[in-house]
């Protein structure tokens, strides 16, 4: 026996779910031709490259917060809460042009959510699958009731507009989602981890200009990817047949075939829905996921009550990945 007090701790409900998403890019269409008359490039180099076809751009004065503002509103909207009820934002963004303030308190303010724990993160690409993953566990531990998770970046701002390498794949927009309990499990456990020693394959040249090792990286996706996936579902209990919706991260549309070839010679179905928010959207790092479930629900190709699986990938080298239930 003892004198010493023990501590108390919080509990919160077994189950989570995505209550809505929302998302938002900015007004001006980048097309692959507008980028020829830039840079040594033509529209048929770059769809079969990446298989982009157009992106979006901010213009100068549009900011990453102004992004996250109005994908969050649109996730609030959608899941019908009150900015009152979010208690936690977390803003999965690697484009911040400073680290202090962060994003997400401005955001948070600028949304009316009154006194939120407020935080960045960054794993890159793989931020938004990190984000989840930590707003389930937040609500599940009892730390959170409602949390607003928003993947936001202004690419155009760290790509060298010479750069045709990388000027003709990122682009610009925010996706975000509201987590919250659930009497039945709507979001898997999140799988995740990083390759340190291949750091240098995506960073910042110079300091201010976002650099990769295209092929290096192509290689890295195409090869450790899918086998991550399948961990997910193992994670979650599933087969690769459980699956309705597959959203790899927006990286480039080979590799994102790449993956769902893999998953489809492991057991997923012929009809498996895969994401090809890229044609249209460009490579938006943290942001791809949301904005491609958001697109993806609109359009009716992935449908309330659909078994997701969103896996991403990208500089760290950070990957992340979990099944979840199409709100």
């Amino acid at each position: 026996m003892t004198d010493r007090p023990s501590l108390r701790l919080s509990t919160g409900p077994a189950s989570t779910r995505i209550l809505g998403v929302g998302s938002h890019q900015p007004e001006k269409v980048v097309t692959n031709d507008d980028l020829s008359q830039l840079m040594d490039t033509n529209d048929q180099w770059i769809r079969e490259r990446v298989g982009i076809i157009e992106r979006r751009f901010g213009s100068e004065d549009e900011l990453l917060v102004d992004y996250a503002v109005a994908a969050g509103e649109a996730a609030m909207a959608d899941a019908g809460v009150d900015p009152s009820e979010v208690d936690t934002v977390i803003l999965p963004n690697c484009t911040m042009p400073t680290q202090i303030p962060n994003a997400a308190a401005q955001v948070a303010a600028r949304l009316g959510i009154p006194s939120p724990g407020a935080f960045d993160l960054n794993a890159a690409c793989a931020g938004f699958c990190y984000g989840l993953g930590v707003a389930s566990d937040l609500v599940r531990a009892g730390s959170a009731k409602k949390v607003l998770v928003i993947g936001a970046e202004k690419l155009t701002d760290v790509v060298d507009p010479t750069d045709r390498a990388n000027a003709i794949i990122f682009a610009d927009g925010a996706g975000a989602a509201v987590v919250g309990g659930s009497d039945e499990p709507g979001i898997g456990p999140v799988v995740w981890g990083s390759a340190g020693d291949l750091v240098d394959l995506i960073t910042m040249r110079d300091g201010k200009w976002i650099y990769q090792e295209g092929q290096s990286v192509f290689r890295w996706a195409t090869t450790k990817i899918a086998p991550i996936a399948m961990r997910a579902l193992e994670a979650a209990g599933l087969q690769p047949s459980d699956v309705d919706v597959l959203i790899p991260h927006q990286a480039n549309l080979r590799i994102v075939e790449s993956i769902a070839k893999k998953l489809k010679a492991a057991g997923a179905r012929e009809d498996l829905v895969v994401a090809d928010d890229i044609k249209y959207s460009g490579n938006t790092s943290s942001a791809s996921i949301p904005l491609a479930l958001d697109h993806m629900r609109k359009a009716g190709t992935a449908k309330p009550g659909d078994v997701v699986l969103a896996i991403g990938f990208g500089a760290g080298l950070s990957y992340a990945g979990q099944a979840f239930v199409c709100p």
